[in-house]
């Protein structure tokens, strides 16, 4: 698997289209659905995928611009995605599915369980969104909005491959990354332009109305909701500690188990690739 190229197909999820990867298996093996964190590629999963595959078949979506979505009229909402995504799983045929989610795909994993009818066998939640139930309650501007804010200014042109690959190289965010993760955004991560300059795939004005729409929906009061086994994964040296309360989330689900991975921060499978994968073979066989 690690030398072949994974096209997006697209599934119809109710007036959109939504871009995914699918990587084959068996075919009454276990089903396995990955969800990326804001702004990033279904792709960066391969190395933990292929861990897995075969036997078991793996779904990756593509949550970005498949649906219009404008930063600074809402963005899109994380509920949305979560519908969104129950109802690819419905269309792929995908039942009992065990959920990796990283980030915003761990928040829209959870919400799309517990209010539009996903039944995982397991939910794995990496580095999980659940901001202070208060921030739930405004509505902030892009401006105000520290990721957004951020987000949208983002350098975003490039001349070509060696000069995208010296600006990763050069960037704090990328310098703890595992390798081949890094070189796998850097080929997909970026699109490469008629006149042969690259942009990101995922643009910051994208990335920024992902941002604003995880405002839309308070995730709290719905953990009581979630019946089934969840393993909650935090980066020992995460920047969002001190503003998602873990031990907090942790204490709400029925069934949950928490794991510190040493030495991460919020970009655990980008950084620990091989450690994500050991921890779900350990949660499988748990719930098996």
């Amino acid at each position: 698997m690690q030398n072949e190229i994974f096209d997006l197909q697209f599934q119809d999820v109710g007036g959109a289209q939504l871009p995914y990867l699918f990587f084959e298996g068996e075919a009454s093996a276990p089903q396995m659905l990955f969800v990326h964190a804001t702004g990033f590629l279904p792709w960066l999963w391969q190395p933990v995928i292929e861990e897995f595959v075969p036997p078991n078949n793996a779904w990756a979506p593509f949550v970005c611009d498949y649906r219009s979505c404008n930063p600074r009229e809402g963005g899109l909402s994380w509920d949305v995605v979560a519908r969104d995504l129950s109802a690819f799983c419905g269309g792929q045929q995908i039942t009992r599915p065990l959920i990796i989610g990283h980030s915003m795909g761990a928040t829209v994993s959870t919400i799309a369980t517990a209010l539009y009818g996903l039944q995982p066998r397991g939910l794995i939640l990496v580095e999980p969104i659940f901001l202070p139930d208060l921030f739930y309650d405004m509505t902030p501007e892009v401006q105000s909005h520290p990721l957004a804010a951020k987000s949208i200014k983002r350098t975003n042109h490039w001349t070509d491959e060696n000069e995208a690959w010296s600006y990763l190289k050069s960037k704090s965010l990328f310098a703890d990354w595992d390798e081949r993760v890094l070189q796998i955004y850097h080929k997909y991560g970026m699109k490469k332009q008629e006149e042969g300059s690259l942009k990101l795939t995922c643009s910051p004005e994208n990335e920024a109305a992902m941002f604003m729409g995880g405002w839309d929906i308070n995730p709290w009061p719905l953990l009581t909701e979630i019946k089934c086994p969840v393993l909650v994964v935090e980066g020992e040296k995460t920047e969002n500690k001190g503003i998602v309360d873990i031990q907090r989330a942790v204490s709400l689900f029925s069934r949950a188990t928490y794991k510190s991975v040493e030495g991460t921060g919020h970009l655990i499978p980008m950084q620990k690739p091989k450690e994500v994968a050991e921890l779900i073979k350990e949660f499988s066989r748990q719930i098996e």
